[in-house]
């Protein structure tokens, strides 16, 4: 029993606390992991988005066209789903049948995988997390592609890790520049973090070559391969190149981080990780202690979805969709910036990587920002997705959730946030 003594205070009165004076603020005392807790821009800009008054192009947030959320088809099937037992709790590792119908899934589109390999999660972001989790110490080196998805490199910073950046180029990242950097780090790394397709930001995909390269430096230094795929399936165009689970089944050492945000819609909040069996129990603990199950409503509805063969047909239908959009964002940004901008090509998912060119290179793609804004348009910073501050001249431009109109207007009011950008500088060149 803890101890209760009459103190005879009055009411309304503040009561002493030993070791500090009256009046006095007390010190809040802050794990000291809370300094590596830097947030995302990119989720950041949703909130600075709608605090907005007037109209702005979208080319800021990942996310899938809101036309093409299949609303309707989820309507009927929650009517079908939401049984009472539906708003219970789940099993931590998924429900039985969206893990059945998921299985299925990838088995067709020749993915395979094995129901002790797969744990559901609440999106992507917690498989990231659990990754982190799982392998990642203080002071452990992680080699990161450069630019890379701020929220992963958020979460490895969270646990400890030590983000090594590495440079990519049209085949994504340069797997061969790898052993000279970790030579100039004098560490191995502990993990490897990866968006092998069309890759946030730079839309570009790793080719078959590099794949393998990597597969065989992870062996050789024992390093975790972070596979984050959210858009291997959003292929629009081009040939697809099989994924590390396809070139090295079974393999210990891949983690492969998967979510419905970008295929379906990010509001449902499910995803899976796809990793070795020995990780399994792992993964169900450390889930426990995060959120104890995944949304079961959300997982039979997806899980209906799927059954029902309306994921393949929603996919084909997407990227029907989104290639007119990317090639809508080309033709916008040569019209109206011309040589002053060159941009990536992706094959598939969401964005394209802009960079400055010219005379409109000297502008700071931070510091447009604000005048973007201004403009109406919005975009993410090319600084934000670098742990290190890089790409001053460049910035990444979500073409999927426009139509080729609003791109065509955004991409018109984002040149002209430029000019206005260049002319400032012109008129006062110490800024």
């Amino acid at each position: 029993m803890i101890a209760t003594t009459n103190t005879g205070r009055s009411a309304g009165s503040t009561p002493a606390v030993p070791g500090r004076s009256a009046g006095s603020t007390p010190a809040i005392p802050w794990a000291l992991r809370t300094d590596k807790l830097v947030g995302s821009v990119i989720d950041s800009s949703t909130s600075l988005l709608a605090a907005q008054k007037h109209d702005i192009v979208r080319f800021a947030m990942g996310s899938p066209a809101a036309e093409t959320v299949p609303a309707a088809a989820f309507s009927e099937i929650a009517s079908a789903v939401m049984t009472t037992d539906a708003m219970d709790y789940a099993a931590t590792e998924g429900d039985p049948g969206l893990l059945d119908a998921l299985l299925g899934y990838l088995d067709s589109v020749g993915e395979p995988s094995s129901a002790d390999r797969i744990v559901i999660t609440s999106g992507g972001m917690q498989g990231l997390d659990l990754a982190c989790k799982l392998f990642v110490d203080p002071g452990d080196l992680v080699i990161v592609e450069s630019p890379t998805y701020t929220n992963g490199t958020a979460t490895v910073l969270s646990y400890g890790g030590d983000v090594l950046e590495a440079p990519m180029d049209s085949d994504g990242l340069i797997v061969e520049a790898l052993p000279e950097l970790v030579e100039q780090a004098g560490r191995l790394p502990k993990m490897i973090y990866v968006i092998p397709n069309f890759q946030n930001p730079s839309g570009t995909t790793m080719s078959l070559a590099r794949r393998t390269l990597l597969l065989e430096l992870a062996h050789k230094w024992g390093s975790v391969i972070l596979d984050d795929d959210p858009y291997g399936l959003l292929r629009f165009e081009g040939e697809h190149i099989p994924s590390f689970n396809a070139l090295s089944p079974g393999d210990p050492l891949v983690f492969s981080v998967r979510t419905f945000s970008k295929m379906i819609a990010p509001g449902l909040r499910v995803g899976w990780v796809d990793a070795a069996p020995e990780a399994r129990q792992l993964l169900i603990n450390a889930k426990q202690a995060m959120d104890t199950c995944t949304n079961l409503p959300a997982q039979r509805m997806i899980a209906e979805f799927v059954r029902r063969g309306h994921l393949a047909s929603h996919l084909r239908s997407l990227a029907a969709v989104y290639r007119p959009r990317k090639i809508a964002m080309q033709r916008s940004l040569d019209r109206y910036f011309g040589d002053r901008i060159a941009t990536t090509d992706p094959e598939g998912g969401f964005f394209l990587w802009a960079t400055l060119r010219g005379d409109a290179a000297a502008v700071s793609t931070q510091d447009l920002f604000e005048v973007a804004l201004a403009e109406g348009v919005a975009y993410i910073p090319g600084p934000a997705l670098s742990v290190g501050g890089k790409f001053h001249d460049s910035l990444r431009l979500c073409f999927a959730s426009s139509t080729p109109e609003r791109i065509d207007e955004g991409v018109k009011r984002l040149a002209a946030a430029v000019d206005r950008s260049i002319a400032t500088l012109a008129s006062d060149p110490t800024r």
